[in-house]
Protein backbone atom coordinates (compact mmCIF):
# COMPACT_ATOMS: atom_id res chain seq x y z
CA UNK A 1 0.00 0.00 0.00
CA UNK A 2 1.32 3.37 -0.83
CA UNK A 3 1.74 6.85 1.67
CA UNK A 4 -1.45 8.11 0.36
CA UNK A 5 -3.42 4.72 0.18
CA UNK A 6 -2.27 4.13 3.74
CA UNK A 7 -3.63 7.97 4.86
CA UNK A 8 -6.70 7.19 2.97
CA UNK A 9 -7.62 3.93 4.40
CA UNK A 10 -6.83 5.52 7.95
CA UNK A 11 -9.01 8.52 7.69
CA UNK A 12 -12.21 6.59 6.35
CA UNK A 13 -12.34 5.06 9.34
CA UNK A 14 -12.66 8.57 11.12
CA UNK A 15 -13.91 11.11 8.28
CA UNK A 16 -13.65 14.13 9.45
CA UNK A 17 -14.53 17.77 7.91
CA UNK A 18 -12.10 20.32 6.06
CA UNK A 19 -12.46 23.97 5.73
CA UNK A 20 -11.56 25.75 2.25
CA UNK A 21 -11.60 29.05 2.16
CA UNK A 22 -10.69 29.21 -1.56
CA UNK A 23 -14.33 27.55 -2.53
CA UNK A 24 -15.11 28.75 -5.98
CA UNK A 25 -11.53 28.08 -7.16
CA UNK A 26 -12.66 25.10 -9.73
CA UNK A 27 -9.52 23.28 -8.60
CA UNK A 28 -10.92 23.17 -5.13
CA UNK A 29 -14.76 22.12 -6.52
CA UNK A 30 -12.82 19.24 -8.13
CA UNK A 31 -11.62 17.87 -4.85
CA UNK A 32 -14.22 18.51 -2.45
CA UNK A 33 -16.15 15.91 -4.27
CA UNK A 34 -13.27 13.70 -4.73
CA UNK A 35 -12.95 14.27 -1.23
CA UNK A 36 -17.01 13.28 -0.51
CA UNK A 37 -16.41 10.00 -3.27
CA UNK A 38 -13.31 8.75 -1.41
CA UNK A 39 -15.29 8.73 2.04
CA UNK A 40 -12.68 10.73 3.62
CA UNK A 41 -15.01 13.10 5.35
CA UNK A 42 -16.97 16.28 4.72
CA UNK A 43 -15.55 19.44 2.66
CA UNK A 44 -16.95 23.05 3.43
CA UNK A 45 -16.66 25.40 0.64
CA UNK A 46 -16.52 29.14 1.62
CA UNK A 47 -17.62 32.32 -1.00
CA UNK A 48 -20.61 32.92 -2.38
CA UNK A 49 -23.07 30.34 -2.74
CA UNK A 50 -24.19 31.22 -6.50
CA UNK A 51 -20.74 31.82 -7.76
CA UNK A 52 -19.87 28.36 -6.21
CA UNK A 53 -22.46 26.47 -7.82
CA UNK A 54 -22.44 28.03 -10.98
CA UNK A 55 -18.52 27.19 -11.55
CA UNK A 56 -19.29 23.88 -9.89
CA UNK A 57 -22.22 23.39 -12.38
CA UNK A 58 -20.01 24.36 -15.68
CA UNK A 59 -17.33 21.68 -14.44
CA UNK A 60 -20.54 18.80 -14.32
CA UNK A 61 -19.33 18.59 -10.39
CA UNK A 62 -22.41 17.22 -8.05
CA UNK A 63 -21.97 19.22 -4.88
CA UNK A 64 -23.92 16.76 -2.90
CA UNK A 65 -22.39 16.06 0.77
CA UNK A 66 -20.37 19.27 -0.07
CA UNK A 67 -21.03 21.92 2.25
CA UNK A 68 -21.24 25.56 0.83
CA UNK A 69 -20.87 28.82 3.42
CA UNK A 70 -21.03 32.38 2.88
CA UNK A 71 -19.18 33.87 5.74
CA UNK A 72 -21.50 37.17 4.55
CA UNK A 73 -24.58 35.86 5.27
CA UNK A 74 -23.20 32.92 7.81
CA UNK A 75 -25.07 32.38 11.21
CA UNK A 76 -21.62 32.21 12.87
CA UNK A 77 -20.17 36.17 11.51
CA UNK A 78 -21.20 38.02 14.59
CA UNK A 79 -19.92 35.34 17.25
CA UNK A 80 -16.53 35.40 15.40
CA UNK A 81 -17.19 39.01 14.90
CA UNK A 82 -16.87 39.51 18.83
CA UNK A 83 -13.68 36.95 18.98
CA UNK A 84 -12.11 38.72 16.49
CA UNK A 85 -12.47 42.19 18.61
CA UNK A 86 -11.39 40.10 21.78
CA UNK A 87 -7.74 39.60 19.83
CA UNK A 88 -5.19 42.54 20.98
CA UNK A 89 -4.45 43.64 17.46
CA UNK A 90 -8.35 44.54 16.80
CA UNK A 91 -9.94 45.90 20.10
CA UNK A 92 -9.67 49.40 18.72
CA UNK A 93 -11.41 48.47 15.64
CA UNK A 94 -15.37 49.43 15.69
CA UNK A 95 -17.68 46.56 14.61
CA UNK A 96 -17.73 47.88 11.26
CA UNK A 97 -14.24 47.40 10.34
CA UNK A 98 -14.44 43.93 11.99
CA UNK A 99 -16.84 42.70 10.13
CA UNK A 100 -14.94 43.69 7.08
CA UNK A 101 -12.15 41.59 8.28
CA UNK A 102 -13.94 38.60 9.32
CA UNK A 103 -16.08 37.78 5.95
CA UNK A 104 -12.68 37.72 4.04
CA UNK A 105 -12.70 33.81 4.15
CA UNK A 106 -9.43 33.18 5.22
CA UNK A 107 -10.05 34.56 8.85
CA UNK A 108 -13.86 33.05 8.60
CA UNK A 109 -12.28 29.45 7.80
CA UNK A 110 -9.16 30.15 10.77
CA UNK A 111 -12.42 30.76 13.43
CA UNK A 112 -14.10 27.98 12.42
CA UNK A 113 -10.89 26.07 13.20
CA UNK A 114 -10.66 27.34 16.36
CA UNK A 115 -13.90 27.23 17.27
CA UNK A 116 -13.99 23.34 16.37
CA UNK A 117 -16.64 23.81 13.14
CA UNK A 118 -13.53 22.33 10.86
CA UNK A 119 -11.27 20.14 11.42
CA UNK A 120 -8.56 21.01 9.11
CA UNK A 121 -8.50 23.82 7.13
CA UNK A 122 -6.71 23.87 3.63
CA UNK A 123 -6.09 27.06 1.64
CA UNK A 124 -4.01 29.74 -0.29
CA UNK A 125 -4.32 28.10 -3.80
CA UNK A 126 -5.71 31.13 -5.03
CA UNK A 127 -3.07 33.58 -3.44
CA UNK A 128 0.53 34.27 -1.40
CA UNK A 129 1.27 32.58 1.68
CA UNK A 130 1.09 36.04 3.89
CA UNK A 131 -2.76 36.30 3.05
CA UNK A 132 -3.74 32.51 4.65
CA UNK A 133 -0.69 32.58 7.47
CA UNK A 134 -1.64 35.80 8.82
CA UNK A 135 -5.22 34.96 9.61
CA UNK A 136 -4.38 31.99 10.67
CA UNK A 137 -1.17 33.38 13.21
CA UNK A 138 -3.89 35.58 14.42
CA UNK A 139 -6.63 33.65 15.28
CA UNK A 140 -5.25 29.91 15.65
CA UNK A 141 -3.67 29.11 19.13
CA UNK A 142 -0.63 27.91 19.18
CA UNK A 143 0.62 24.70 21.17
CA UNK A 144 1.47 25.16 24.71
CA UNK A 145 4.98 26.32 24.80
CA UNK A 146 5.44 26.75 21.05
CA UNK A 147 7.10 30.23 19.61
CA UNK A 148 8.31 28.79 16.34
CA UNK A 149 5.07 27.95 13.53
CA UNK A 150 7.17 26.63 10.75
CA UNK A 151 6.10 24.16 7.48
CA UNK A 152 7.07 20.73 6.29
CA UNK A 153 6.96 19.00 2.55
CA UNK A 154 6.18 15.50 2.01
CA UNK A 155 8.28 14.41 -1.17
CA UNK A 156 7.37 11.32 -2.82
CA UNK A 157 9.42 9.60 -5.13
CA UNK A 158 9.36 6.46 -6.57
CA UNK A 159 12.91 5.68 -5.45
CA UNK A 160 11.94 3.75 -2.74
CA UNK A 161 15.44 3.13 -1.63
CA UNK A 162 15.12 6.93 0.01
CA UNK A 163 13.62 8.12 2.96
CA UNK A 164 10.84 5.99 4.23
CA UNK A 165 10.34 3.65 1.11
CA UNK A 166 10.60 6.84 -1.18
CA UNK A 167 8.41 9.08 1.26
CA UNK A 168 10.82 12.38 2.42
CA UNK A 169 9.66 15.47 4.82
CA UNK A 170 11.62 18.60 4.04
CA UNK A 171 11.77 21.90 6.38
CA UNK A 172 11.53 24.53 6.64
CA UNK A 173 10.89 24.77 2.52
CA UNK A 174 7.24 27.72 3.28
CA UNK A 175 7.71 29.85 6.58
CA UNK A 176 10.88 31.49 7.91
CA UNK A 177 13.40 32.41 5.69
CA UNK A 178 16.59 32.61 8.02
CA UNK A 179 16.28 30.39 10.87
CA UNK A 180 17.60 31.31 14.48
CA UNK A 181 19.16 28.10 16.27
CA UNK A 182 16.11 27.82 18.52
CA UNK A 183 14.51 27.87 15.23
CA UNK A 184 16.23 25.20 13.76
CA UNK A 185 15.84 23.05 16.62
CA UNK A 186 12.02 23.24 16.59
CA UNK A 187 11.99 22.59 13.19
CA UNK A 188 13.35 19.96 13.41
CA UNK A 189 11.58 18.40 16.55
CA UNK A 190 8.09 19.53 14.39
CA UNK A 191 9.03 18.20 11.23
CA UNK A 192 10.34 14.50 13.10
CA UNK A 193 6.84 14.07 14.76
CA UNK A 194 5.01 14.48 11.99
CA UNK A 195 6.97 12.27 9.89
CA UNK A 196 6.45 9.26 12.56
CA UNK A 197 3.06 9.61 12.88
CA UNK A 198 2.22 9.76 9.27
CA UNK A 199 4.19 7.56 8.19
CA UNK A 200 4.64 4.93 11.27
CA UNK A 201 8.22 4.97 10.85
CA UNK A 202 11.17 5.41 12.86
CA UNK A 203 12.24 9.63 12.06
CA UNK A 204 15.85 10.17 10.93
CA UNK A 205 16.56 14.01 11.13
CA UNK A 206 19.24 14.99 8.92
CA UNK A 207 20.43 18.83 9.52
CA UNK A 208 21.86 19.85 6.37
CA UNK A 209 25.03 21.68 5.38
CA UNK A 210 27.73 21.86 2.81
CA UNK A 211 30.06 20.10 5.48
CA UNK A 212 29.95 16.89 7.56
CA UNK A 213 31.01 16.98 10.71
CA UNK A 214 33.39 19.40 10.27
CA UNK A 215 34.59 19.14 6.95
CA UNK A 216 34.53 22.74 7.25
CA UNK A 217 34.34 25.11 9.46
CA UNK A 218 32.17 28.36 9.12
CA UNK A 219 29.40 30.43 11.11
CA UNK A 220 26.97 28.69 8.76
CA UNK A 221 28.22 24.68 9.66
CA UNK A 222 28.50 25.85 13.64
CA UNK A 223 24.90 27.31 13.40
CA UNK A 224 23.64 23.68 12.07
CA UNK A 225 26.38 21.70 15.00
CA UNK A 226 24.66 23.82 17.62
CA UNK A 227 20.68 23.55 15.97
CA UNK A 228 21.68 19.92 16.12
CA UNK A 229 22.84 19.90 19.69
CA UNK A 230 19.82 21.35 20.57
CA UNK A 231 16.91 19.41 18.74
CA UNK A 232 18.41 16.00 20.22
CA UNK A 233 17.84 18.12 24.01
CA UNK A 234 14.26 19.46 22.96
CA UNK A 235 13.36 16.25 20.94
CA UNK A 236 14.10 13.91 25.04
CA UNK A 237 12.81 16.45 26.95
CA UNK A 238 9.23 16.30 24.75
CA UNK A 239 9.61 12.08 25.10
CA UNK A 240 9.98 11.88 21.31
CA UNK A 241 11.77 8.83 20.22
CA UNK A 242 13.63 9.41 17.32
CA UNK A 243 17.12 9.76 15.95
CA UNK A 244 18.82 13.68 14.95
CA UNK A 245 21.88 13.84 13.68
CA UNK A 246 24.20 17.01 11.86
CA UNK A 247 25.72 18.44 10.68
CA UNK A 248 25.01 16.58 7.47
CA UNK A 249 25.69 17.24 3.12
CA UNK A 250 22.63 15.75 1.26
CA UNK A 251 24.67 13.19 -0.14
CA UNK A 252 25.97 11.98 3.34
CA UNK A 253 22.59 12.11 4.68
CA UNK A 254 21.00 9.96 1.70
CA UNK A 255 23.77 7.60 0.79
CA UNK A 256 24.18 4.62 2.68
CA UNK A 257 27.71 3.78 0.75
CA UNK A 258 28.96 7.01 1.38
CA UNK A 259 27.40 7.69 4.76
CA UNK A 260 29.68 4.86 5.88
CA UNK A 261 32.85 6.35 4.72
CA UNK A 262 32.00 10.04 5.70
CA UNK A 263 30.16 9.01 9.02
CA UNK A 264 30.61 5.56 10.43
CA UNK A 265 28.01 4.81 13.31
CA UNK A 266 25.40 7.35 12.55
CA UNK A 267 21.69 6.22 12.90
CA UNK A 268 20.59 9.15 10.65
CA UNK A 269 23.40 9.27 7.66
CA UNK A 270 22.72 7.40 4.76
CA UNK A 271 19.27 6.66 6.17
CA UNK A 272 17.67 10.16 6.41
CA UNK A 273 13.68 10.58 6.03
CA UNK A 274 13.49 14.25 7.67
CA UNK A 275 16.03 16.73 5.51
CA UNK A 276 16.21 20.36 7.60
CA UNK A 277 17.57 22.78 5.83
CA UNK A 278 19.69 26.02 6.98
CA UNK A 279 17.47 28.41 5.50
CA UNK A 280 14.39 28.93 3.51
CA UNK A 281 16.37 29.57 0.51
CA UNK A 282 18.10 26.45 0.40
CA UNK A 283 14.43 24.13 1.28
CA UNK A 284 12.39 25.69 -1.26
CA UNK A 285 14.97 25.62 -3.91
CA UNK A 286 15.83 21.82 -3.35
CA UNK A 287 12.28 21.11 -2.96
CA UNK A 288 11.62 22.48 -6.43
CA UNK A 289 14.22 21.21 -7.92
CA UNK A 290 13.71 17.46 -6.94
CA UNK A 291 10.08 17.46 -8.14
CA UNK A 292 10.83 18.73 -11.13
CA UNK A 293 14.01 17.54 -11.93
CA UNK A 294 13.22 14.26 -10.75
CA UNK A 295 9.82 14.15 -11.43
CA UNK A 296 9.04 13.46 -7.52
CA UNK A 297 5.69 14.75 -6.01
CA UNK A 298 5.91 17.53 -3.63
CA UNK A 299 3.02 17.88 -1.24
CA UNK A 300 2.71 21.28 0.88
CA UNK A 301 3.07 23.10 3.23
CA UNK A 302 2.10 21.35 6.43
CA UNK A 303 1.82 24.09 9.00
CA UNK A 304 3.57 22.48 12.34
CA UNK A 305 2.83 24.73 15.14
CA UNK A 306 -0.24 25.60 15.40
CA UNK A 307 -3.06 23.69 17.69
CA UNK A 308 -5.21 22.67 14.57
CA UNK A 309 -3.84 20.86 11.87
CA UNK A 310 -3.54 23.47 8.32
CA UNK A 311 -1.99 23.38 5.05
CA UNK A 312 -0.85 25.83 2.66
CA UNK A 313 -1.22 24.98 -1.02
CA UNK A 314 1.04 26.12 -3.29
CA UNK A 315 -0.91 28.20 -6.37
CA UNK A 316 0.27 25.93 -8.96
CA UNK A 317 -1.54 22.87 -6.95
CA UNK A 318 -3.55 19.89 -8.30
CA UNK A 319 -7.08 18.72 -7.62
CA UNK A 320 -5.19 15.65 -6.79
CA UNK A 321 -2.78 17.26 -4.48
CA UNK A 322 -5.40 18.92 -2.98
CA UNK A 323 -7.31 16.03 -2.72
CA UNK A 324 -4.05 14.12 -1.10
CA UNK A 325 -3.06 17.17 1.59
CA UNK A 326 -6.54 17.51 2.80
CA UNK A 327 -6.43 13.84 3.93
CA UNK A 328 -3.19 14.67 5.60
CA UNK A 329 -4.66 17.38 7.14
CA UNK A 330 -7.72 15.35 8.42
CA UNK A 331 -5.36 12.64 9.97
CA UNK A 332 -3.47 14.63 11.94
CA UNK A 333 -6.23 15.68 13.63
CA UNK A 334 -7.44 12.21 14.19
CA UNK A 335 -3.91 12.13 16.50
CA UNK A 336 -2.84 15.58 17.20
CA UNK A 337 -2.35 15.03 20.54
CA UNK A 338 0.34 11.96 19.26
CA UNK A 339 1.89 14.27 17.03
CA UNK A 340 2.37 16.76 19.65
CA UNK A 341 2.37 15.15 23.33
CA UNK A 342 1.29 18.18 25.42
CA UNK A 343 -0.58 18.58 28.14
CA UNK A 344 -4.91 19.33 26.98
CA UNK A 345 -5.48 23.14 27.89
CA UNK A 346 -7.85 23.96 30.47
Amino acid sequence: MSFIEDIYEKLRRHPKRVVFPDGADPRVIQAARKFVDLKLGAPILLGNKDAIRAEAKSLGTDLHHVMVINPESAADLEFFTRNLERLERYRKMNLIHSREIMVKPNYFASMMLQFGQADALVGGAGGYAGSLLRPLLQVIKPLPGTRTVTSCQILITDKTEFGSNGVLFLADCGVIPTPTIEQLSAIAVKAGAAAQLLTGQRARVAMLSFSTKGSARTPETEKMVAATALAQQRAKEEGLDFDIDGELQADAALLPDLAQVKVPGSQVAGRANVLIFPDLNSGNIASKMAQHLSGAQALGQLLLGLSKPAVDLSRATTVDEIVQLSAIAALQAIEYRKLYPVEEEA
